[in-house]
């Protein structure tokens, strides 16, 4: 890694040094656009932004949807040498007031559709100087577009290094209030370079399509990062993803790689409008977020032909550093460490366990962030030195396959032992009545915490206390007795992050 190098810079230049200038870079919901004409938006929203008067190491906060201008403004900041903060979509006005207070963003760029939400935010920020609106717009702010028209599209990269702060990414709050997760220029790169272009194969005659976000680490390197590093072609949607819509990109626009999360994929496979194999050109999809049920991986390559490959990423490193591989996936495990970072698995003594055994994961590897913004307990606590401390708890078996057990907050004791959510959903997933699961902990007449599960049933079952009887005698019949939940309660959805991820500290206040 160059000790003088602009992330924005090195991701635009080389497709352009090596001829894709007019090969299509983006397809949104609008439109097609070459490399050459995103070049031409990045360094018209570099210029733009710098002629208001931002300055490097200025933070902008980005609220947008997927479209052409995302990656637009998120580079054209980094070229700059401003720091963009990619936030949620999906959140509260609580959630952003809270995120422009505490980054201290000096301006806001926001998608018109969602500046009603950004409203008390903007009016309480002491440091918001200004905001910049996306889109269709009549509001008193600047107009994204218009700045853009009137800026050059020529821009030289500021001169940062490697290890300068490149951009923030707020974490997704599935244990909690997020965290601003501070990531440098060379991040992005080690990504693309340890598990795009090895793991995934990820090639120049790609299309790629994102159903995460790219404001999410996981949908930030698909979308963004991994495609341009080798000069693939995106598909960005702007709407939630929902099996209807993700159908459509996939028939439209024919990618031949897919990122989902567990979550997705459940709800494709159950649709009744799944499409058949010969209407996609799906040749590996991937998955992260939460752990992936092995029947869904099943189902899935049963019916597509192609792999899902299973793995874990974090905010604070970027992206997968645990994966299955291209002809070596067992479902059912995150696979084997990413080529480039090494995991241990850690006790309560801190010493590593035997294999087999579950352990605390960590990492150690070139993409970690360097901390969380204004946290700095937290920060000593999960960046300890060299390694970082994922907060899941992991089993290695002899052949180096690495299985999850859940968050090491999600962990159940039941008699003395310790229970996993995450398997005890797997199997109740399995059962033909569940499209979702999730298991906490609550406590029994004794005081003594046993598994509680709420269920998410497929559309036509019935919930009725036949149906609990049988699931639970289902799950014992799977598994060693005391892991069978003791209470089921059906639900029409389950919370979760924008990402995906299931959000059991919510389902355990439920019952508090």
């Amino acid at each position: 890694m160059p000790r003088l190098f602009n992330a924005a810079h090195d991701l635009l230049e080389r497709n352009i040094v090596e001829g894709r200038a007019a090969k299509i870079a983006y397809i949104d919901d609008d439109g097609r656009y070459t490399y050459e004409e995103l070049c031409a938006r990045v360094n018209r929203s570099a210029n733009a932004l710098q002629k208001l008067g931002l300055k490097i190491e200025d933070r902008v906060m980005i609220v947008h949807s997927d479209t052409i201008d995302f990656p637009s403004v998120f580079l054209g900041a980094i070229k700059s040498g401003i720091i963009p903060i990619a936030v949620n979509t999906l959140l509260t006005p609580d959630d952003y007031e809270f995120m422009m207070k505490d980054s201290r963003a000096k301006a806001l760029i926001v998608s018109s559709s969602l500046l009603e939400k950004l409203g008390h935010a903007i009016t309480e920020s002491e440091y918001l100087e200004h905001i910049i609106v996306s889109g269709d717009s009549n509001s008193e702010y600047h107009h994204l577009q218009s700045l853009q028209s009137q800026a050059s599209k020529d821009c030289e990269p500021a001169s940062t290094s490697c290890d300068d702060v490149c951009f923030w990414l707020y974490s997704s709050g599935s244990t909690g209030a997020p965290k601003g997760t501070v990531h440098i220029h060379s991040s992005l790169t080690y990504t693309a370079e340890l598990y795009a272009k090895p793991i995934l194969g990820i090639k120049e005659d790609d299309i790629v399509f994102s159903a995460a976000k790219l404001f999410f680490a996981y949908g930030l390197g698909n979308g963004l990062t991994f495609p341009l590093s080798v000069g693939a072609t995106t598909v960005l949607m702007s709407e939630r993803p929902t099996p209807d819509s993700v159908f459509k990109r996939i028939k439209d626009h024919q990618p031949t790689i897919f990122y989902g999360v567990p979550t997705l994929f459940g709800a494709m496979l159950a649709s009744g409008d799944l499409p058949s194999r010969d209407e996609v050109s799906v040749r590996v999809a991937t998955s992260a977020g939460e752990a992936l049920p092995p029947q869904i991986g099943k189902r899935w390559t049963s019916h597509f032909g192609s792999e899902i490959l299973d793995g874990i990423g974090s905010t604070e490193m970027l992206h997968i550093f645990l994966s299955n591989r291209p002809g070596d996936v067992r479902y059912g495990t995150t696979g084997k460490p990413v080529p480039g970072y090494e995991i241990r698995l850690v006790g309560e003594d801190g010493l590593d366990v035997p294999i087999g055994e579950l352990g605390e994961l960590q990492i150690k590897g070139p993409s970690s962030a360097n901390l969380y913004w204004n946290q700095r307990q937290k920060s000593k606590d999960t960046f300890c030195g060299e390694w970082t401390r994922a907060g899941d708890k992991y089993s290695c078996d002899e052949q180096g396959f690495y299985t999850y057990s859940g968050r090491s907050d999600d962990m159940l004791k039941v008699s003395g032992l310790y229970v996993s959510p995450f398997e005890v959903e797997a199997v109740l997933m399995s059962h033909p009545a569940v499209l979702e699961a999730a298991i906490v902990g609550d406590e029994d007449d004794d005081k003594l915490t046993k598994p509680r599960a709420f269920i998410v049933l497929i559309s036509g079952s019935d919930a009725n206390q036949s149906l609990v009887d049988e699931l639970k005698d289902y799950v014992k019949s799977k598994l060693a007795p005391f892991k069978y939940p003791r209470w089921i309660e059906f639900v029409e959805e389950l919370p979760k992050t924008a990402t995906g991820k299931i959000q059991r500290f919510r389902l355990r206040q439920k019952n508090t």
